[in-house]
């Protein structure tokens, strides 16, 4: 069985999680149970990461300890996978997991090894909110608004201008799939500049101690990026029991879903310590634009949209849906409460749940809820056809990163549906055939199992809804799967509308 490795980034604990990291959770949820379905085996990743000097700071104006801070933050970022009904296979925290420090130190060691660790003086501008050096034309980082703070400090350096070539060909050979034309093209910009050794280690002082020490040089922590870069691979156990890293990185599919503010980190430090050290390199980085508020990023220290508040206005399947047939990939995408409402109540509650509320309404009057099957199929050639397709087109558009493709693919399957049901009138034909009426009713029911089937990666809730109306039927996207005999249920509507209707 193939395997697959989904990992998010793990964010910073600075404060509590916002809508724009639950876009990203959402996505590899979607993912994840997309290739299960699939029949892959996956092991879907997500986390936090705890040592940065940013949470440190953040502590600070709390009046808190780190410790404190990090844990009070962290089980926000835990809470937030049951809201938004994602399920992932493993949670790790870069300061509390016993699996992380032991690992971060083989990785540390394994390119000390190689030769690619040195220590030198350096002096630059650093942004506390990238965790990072910046170039000293910067005056404001673009990324956070605020101006980096001079620094001039003894480090440890890691030999990144050594993998330049290696990375470079990675990504252009397609080993290394950078999943954005502008990120992958800013990436191969800046291996085209000049590219500079990079500081992987900070004064133990200026952390107040937090963070992890750099072996045998207590006087030093490692560099949060190299520290959290690694969660990936300590929480498969490197340098301790690496069954489930053989399993999951040194074989099968390995996919990071990040945000386009973090590509150079992934696309470009984290291959180079994986060639360090001998390790295999992910295969594909997608990197996915920001959710925006009238065309501004959400971030953890401006511009805020908490994910329980809109939680409550919308409900948890609204908001996926949303995410996942709105929001491409590859763009920004502006959010509000109304659009998330009106694009759930068009394509799923006055689409999909009144198809299915109006069928499975009348097959209860006609048979009481009891499927029979014709003797003489009923003519549904062009619905089956598009019903056929569905999952290829499906796996297509998912296998390009295009979920808002994929979801338009289920919409064009349910919207058919409902012509075919308005061109047969069923309700109509009861009056002198009710046994033709009830036979009419089954393509449109069965592409709604389809559907239903196919929108389990997107929005759960609605496809397990929509299988308990239909009575529990397999979900298998091939046609025929509502079983003669079978009872539906009748009840009220099956996805009701968010907001009233519009006269």
């Amino acid at each position: 069985m193939t395997t697959s490795f989904i990992t998010t980034a793990i964010p910073f604990v600075n404060a509590r999680p916002h809508l724009g990291f639950a876009y990203e959770l959402v996505l590899a949820d979607a993912l994840s149970r997309h290739r299960r379905r699939r029949g892959r085996d996956v092991r879907f990743l997500t986390g936090t990461d705890d040592n940065s000097l940013k949470n440190v700071l953040a502590a600070a104006r709390e009046g808190l300890t780190p410790r404190e801070l990090v844990d009070r933050n962290a089980a926000a970022f835990r809470e937030l996978g049951p809201l938004l009904d994602v399920v992932p296979d493993d949670f790790i925290r870069t300061s509390a997991d016993p699996r992380h420090r032991p690992a971060v130190e083989w990785l540390w060691r394994a390119c000390a090894r190689r030769g690619d660790l040195y220590q030198r003086t350096w002096e630059g501008r650093y942004c506390a909110g990238c965790e990072a050096f910046v170039d000293d034309t910067v005056d404001i980082c673009p990324e956070h608004g605020t101006p980096p703070e001079p620094v001039r400090e003894l480090n440890w350096f890691f030999r990144l201008s050594r993998y330049r070539e290696a990375i470079r060909d990675a990504i252009t050979s397609g080993r290394l799939a950078v999943v954005s034309d502008a990120a992958r093209a800013e990436t191969l910009a800046f291996l085209d500049g000049d590219v500079r050794d990079l500081s992987v280690s900070r004064p133990a002082s200026r952390s107040g101690g937090w963070g992890i020490p750099v072996p045998d040089d207590p006087s030093q922590v490692i560099y949060v990026w190299f520290d959290a870069l690694a969660n990936y691979v300590s929480s498969l156990g490197l340098g301790g029991n690496e069954a489930l890293l053989d399993r999951y990185w040194r074989s099968g599919e390995r996919l990071h879903v990040i945000g386009k503010g973090i590509s150079r980190f992934h696309a470009v430090y984290w291959p180079a310590f994986l060639l360090s050290a001998g390790l295999p390199l992910p295969d594909r980085i997608l990197v996915h634009g920001y959710i925006t508020v009238e065309r501004h990023k959400l971030s953890k220290s401006s511009l805020q949209l908490d994910v329980a508040p809109v939680l409550a206005e919308t409900g948890v399947d609204a908001l996926r849906w949303f995410f996942l047939r709105k929001c491409r990939t590859r763009g920004d995408t502006d959010i509000s409460t109304d659009a998330i409402l009106a694009a759930y109540d068009t394509d799923l509650a006055d689409g999909l749940g009144n198809l299915v509320q109006r069928c499975t309404t009348l097959l209860s009057r006609l048979t009481d809820g009891v499927v029979t099957q014709p003797s003489e199929p009923v003519e549904a050639a062009g619905l089956r056809a598009l019903a056929d397709a569905l999952p290829a087109r499906v796996d297509a558009a998912i296998d390009a990163f295009l979920l808002d493709d994929a979801a338009g693919a289920i919409v064009e399957l349910i919207d058919e549906a409902n012509r075919s049901l308005e061109r047969t009138q069923p309700w109509k034909l009861a009056r002198t055939d009710a046994a033709a009426a009830a036979s009419g009713l089954l393509a449109p029911l069965e592409a709604a199992r389809i559907a239903a089937g196919e929108l389990a990666p997107f929005v759960p809730g609605v496809s397990r809804a929509l299988a308990h109306r239909l009575g529990d039927p397999t979900l298998d996207p091939r046609w025929g799967g509502l079983a003669d005999g079978a009872r539906i249920r009748r009840g009220p509507p099956p996805l009701p509308r968010k907001t009233r209707s519009r006269s």
